[in-house]
């Protein structure tokens, strides 16, 4: 598949990272095709997406007048075989659960053209858990994107029979999308930034599962010290607790391991409470004005907000 060939990008899954990287592909002149299982889920992604390109409007990233061309780009549907028809390149974003990725892959490979090139934005998992279930392997990657409001920097990562050509063929879509590709070598749970992140939030949660540190206190210290506008918890918020609690306890099971088993129960208590994080409107902190927002945060001077409330109760 030649870069000039790729006209039409089908992103299946329209949760936050799905319309993210739909955005940015429209942003970029492509045709976009918007999947998932139910309309009403597009219906919110759609108007997610126009917040979305309001913000950037606002910020002078783009004119009003190529917001609207990219919003127009994009199209909705909950039917696969639609969905799938004219696909040159897929981008993949459904829960962090191998065999769901498996199944959805499977069937896409049913329905789209032969030449189509399957990708992944995994945030935890290796390719190679479901690249067979892909039915082309040869054509399939993890293609990682981030918080596009923030940075342009994409992870490519092949599993071991991927082909050169997808990978140079992915390469050249994320300079056509306008994107910074970060190459690896071989497969690594968690990419390079994911797998820094990982370790970060591993520890924040360990702090407060064993009480050792309050949430917003774990906030503070790394605030104080790194001189970044939120802490790990506030991280956390932003990526959904839902998200968050799925992948540490998918290797915490796997894995066995005391420690990440705690921190997923404690993960877990959230998540139960639906508290899910900016996307509910409360996870650790409230929003929209979390507490790590004010000032007097770092100094301690703002009243602890009932991120603890679950944790001493489960105490």
């Amino acid at each position: 598949m030649n870069i000039d060939e790729i006209s039409n990008v089908l992103i299946v899954g329209a949760g936050a990272m799905g319309q993210q990287i739909g955005f940015q592909c429209a942003m970029s002149g492509y045709n976009v095709t918007l999947y998932d299982v139910e309309t009403k889920y597009l219906d919110n992604a759609m108007k997610r997406i126009v917040h979305l390109s309001d913000a950037f409007v606002k910020h002078g990233r783009l004119s009003s007048e190529a917001a609207q061309a990219a919003v127009g780009r994009i199209r909705c549907t909950s039917d696969p075989a639609d969905a799938a028809k004219n696909a040159d390149f897929i981008s993949e974003s459904v829960p962090e659960d191998p065999e769901l990725k498996a199944r959805v892959f499977a069937q896409f490979n049913e329905l789209c053209p032969s030449h189509t090139i399957f990708t992944t934005n995994t945030s935890t998992l290796m390719p190679s858990m479901f690249a067979e279930a892909t039915g082309r392997p040869d054509r399939f990657a993890a293609f990682h994107f981030h918080d596009i409001q923030v940075t342009q920097v994409v992870d490519i990562m092949p599993h071991p029979g991927t082909s050169p050509e997808t990978v140079a063929t992915i390469q050249a879509f994320a300079e056509r999308i306008g994107q910074i590709a970060i190459l690896l070598q071989k497969e690594n749970i968690g990419y390079v930034f994911n797998a820094m992140l990982t370790e970060l939030l591993r520890a924040a949660q360990a702090l407060a599962s064993n009480a050792v540190a309050s949430v917003e206190d774990v906030d503070r210290a790394w605030m104080g010290i790194m001189h970044t506008p939120s802490g790990p918890f506030g991280i956390m918020d932003s990526i959904g607790l839902d998200t968050v609690w799925k992948v540490t306890d998918y290797w915490a099971q796997k894995r066995k391991d005391p420690l990440a088993l705690n921190n997923a129960a404690f993960m877990k208590r959230y998540v139960a409470a639906g508290r899910l994080g900016i996307k509910t409107g409360q996870g650790f902190y409230r929003y929209p004005k979390p507490a790590f927002m004010e000032s007097g945060f770092l100094e301690g001077r703002i009243a602890p907000e009932v991120s603890a409330e679950i944790n001493l109760k489960a105490s």
